[in-house]
């Protein structure tokens, strides 16, 4: 007796059952599911859901490259982004200080994801710096309340953001480590640097530098002429290799400081935002390797 499509159909109806496709009907897998629709805060975080999320997700961003999140005043566009999300993250610390308000706003009822679980925050008068970017082991904090945040709203690609996310860490880990040779080159005494505002104390406390700044981690603060002073006696005094702008900031404050001091302004230092899409620091990993390269530079460092 040929049991031959006997076979056929049990194969068949086993390959319908799975979900497989079948050559013999011409049917597949169900179609990928839409991508998950996420709403950074700001251009930094944007880009490291882009990273652990790859091309599961559409990512847009608050606060966009070149932009100062401080400051940022949202848009009824901005309310319309928000309500339509299917996740929303934020740096949390105090940061956007006007999400809340957004988000009510919006009257979106999902999920919000904060970058900085699990980070214990530098404290100045009980007031948390939010900058826990700047130091590229805290960033590896991030990636991971991203791949969890990402994996609940999308259980069914939990592999996959971890299998990103993976990879995504140990870059992110390659390029710490090259930081630290890099920078072990430096007498720690010429290790000193002012910029725009104060939101490098994560990446002092990381890497040993020593950060001046005057104005403090939010740039909605004023520099009195006292912190200008200050600065400026700091500069005079000590052997301080460098003054940074921020692609944030004001050029003026450190133009003037730098002018009073005898001083030079270097390169153009990444803070708080990205720069645009093909410039220097248009991703997290270029910004940082950017911001070192200029740091080491100034500091003496053999580039490398």
């Amino acid at each position: 007796m040929n049991t031959a499509p006997v076979h056929r159909r049990r194969l068949l109806a086993a390959l319908l059952a799975s979900g497989l496709p079948s050559l013999a009907t011409g049917q597949g897998t169900a179609p990928n599911p839409p991508k998950l629709r996420v709403v950074a805060s700001f251009s930094i975080l944007a880009d490291m859901l882009r990273e652990v999320g790859g091309a599961a997700v559409d990512v847009t961003a608050l606060v966009g490259p070149n932009a100062d999140a401080h400051v940022f005043e949202p848009s009824p566009a901005d309310v319309q982004r928000v309500a339509k999300a299917g996740l929303v993250v934020v740096n949390g610390l105090g940061f956007e200080g006007w999400i809340e308000r957004l988000i009510r706003s919006s009257g979106y009822r999902g999920n919000v994801v904060v970058a900085t679980v699990g980070i214990e925050p530098r404290q100045l008068d009980g007031v948390a710096d939010p900058h826990a970017w700047q130091s590229l082991a805290l960033a590896q904090r991030y990636i991971e309340n991203l791949r969890a945040g990402l994996a609940a709203a999308r259980p069914a690609q939990a592999a996959l953001f971890n299998a990103q996310a993976a990879d995504y860490q140990r870059r992110v880990s390659a390029l710490h480590q090259s930081v630290l040779r890099r920078l072990a080159a430096v007498p720690v005494g010429d290790r000193r640097v002012v910029t725009s505002h104060d939101a490098f104390g994560y990446f002092a406390a990381a890497y040993g530098i020593e950060f001046k700044a005057p104005q403090g981690w939010s740039t909605a603060s004023q520099a009195s002429a006292a912190d200008v002073a200050r600065i400026v006696r700091q500069l005079k005094d000590q052997r301080v290799r460098a003054l940074f702008v921020e692609n944030i900031s004001d050029p003026r404050l450190l133009e003037r400081i730098a002018n009073e001091a005898g001083a030079r302004v270097g390169d153009t230092l990444y803070s708080d935002a990205l720069s645009p899409p093909g410039t220097a620091g248009d991703t997290y990993l270029r910004m940082f390797e950017h911001n070192a390269a200029a740091l080491l530079l100034a500091l003496g460092a053999k580039p490398p």
